[in-house]
C-alpha cells in the first residue's frame, strides 16, 4: 500500500502544545520562571551559606524578587525602590568578593532584602486577587506567594542572627544562611524537627508568626486557587468548569 500523505493541519499538535507550554513557563512575565529562580536561589544560597559568594546569592536573590515584583505588576515606584535595592546589593557583593564587608553592613542588606520579600507575597495576592479566572498562572502565582514567605523569614532570621549580640540559634551558633532558610521552611511548613530552634526573643516571636501566617496562607489562598483550578481537560459537559 502506498503512504497517503498527511495534511500537516491535521498532524498531532501536542509537540507544538507542550512547546508552548515551555515557553510559558520560562517567559519573563510568568510566575512559574518565578517559581524556577526561587529553586535556583534557595540552591545557590545552601551551597554558599557563608565567605566571598555569599554577597553574591543575596545578589540573586534580590533579582528574583526583582522579577517576582515585575510579574505582579507592582506600582512604578516600588520596582524603582527594589532596582536601587539590586544596585546596592550588587555592589556590595562586588565589593565582598575583594575585601570582607562588615557585619552591620551585611546584617543592613539583609533587612533590605527582608522587605523587599515582604513586599513580594503582598503584591502577588494583590495580583492574583484582579484575576477574573483560575488559571494555571493563578496556581504558580500562589505556590510562588507561599514560597517567597518562607523567605521572607529566612532574610529576618539572617539580619537577626548577625545584628544581635547573642547566637539566634543558641549553641548551634547564629546560623548562616543555609541553616535559616532550613529553619524558616520547616517553621513555614510547621514540620518543627527541632534540631534548630531560635535561643532569645524576637527570634521566638517571629517563629510563631511565621507558623501561624504559613498555615493561614496555605489553607486560604493556596487552598482556594487550587480548589477552583479546573484545567479544560477535567472539564465535563455538565460541570461548573464548562465554557459556554
Amino acid at each position: 500500500m502506498n503512504d497517503v500523505p498527511v495534511d500537516p493541519a491535521r498532524r498531532p499538535t501536542n509537540h507544538l502544545i507542550d512547546h508552548q507550554l515551555l515557553k510559558k513557563f520560562v517567559s519573563a512575565d510568568s510566575y512559574g520562571f518565578i517559581l524556577l529562580l526561587i529553586v535556583v536561589t534557595y540552591l545557590l544560597a545552601v551551597s554558599f551559606p557563608t565567605g566571598p559568594g555569599h554577597s553574591v546569592v543575596m545578589a540573586v536573590q534580590i533579582a528574583t524578587v526583582w522579577l517576582t515584583l515585575k510579574t505582579a505588576h507592582a506600582p512604578r515606584k516600588v520596582r524603582i525602590v527594589a532596582s536601587v535595592a539590586l544596585l546596592g546589593v550588587a555592589v556590595l557583593a562586588l565589593a565582598d568578593a575583594f575585601a570582607p564587608v562588615t557585619s552591620p553592613v551585611v546584617g543592613a542588606a539583609f533587612v533590605v532584602s527582608g522587605l523587599l520579600y515582604l513586599l513580594a507575597p503582598i503584591l502577588v495576592v494583590r495580583d492574583l486577587g484582579k484575576r477574573r479566572i483560575v488559571d494555571r498562572e493563578t496556581v504558580l502565582g500562589a505556590v510562588a506567594g507561599y514560597l517567597t514567605v518562607g523567605m521572607f523569614f529566612a532574610f529576618v532570621y539572617r539580619a537577626i542572627g548577625i545584628l544581635q549580640p547573642t547566637p539566634f540559634f543558641g549553641a548551634a551558633g547564629p546560623g548562616d544562611t543555609a541553616q535559616v532558610l532550613f529553619f524558616s521552611f520547616i517553621t513555614l511548613t510547621t514540620t518543627g524537627y527541632g534540631d534548630l530552634v531560635p535561643a532569645t526573643n524576637p527570634g521566638q516571636t517571629i517563629a510563631v508568626m511565621e507558623a501561624v501566617l504559613g498555615q493561614l496562607f496555605l489553607v486560604t489562598a493556596v487552598a482556594k486557587v487550587i480548589t477552583a483550578w479546573k484545567p479544560k481537560q477535567w472539564r465535563t459537559p455538565d460541570g461548573p468548569g464548562t465554557q459556554q
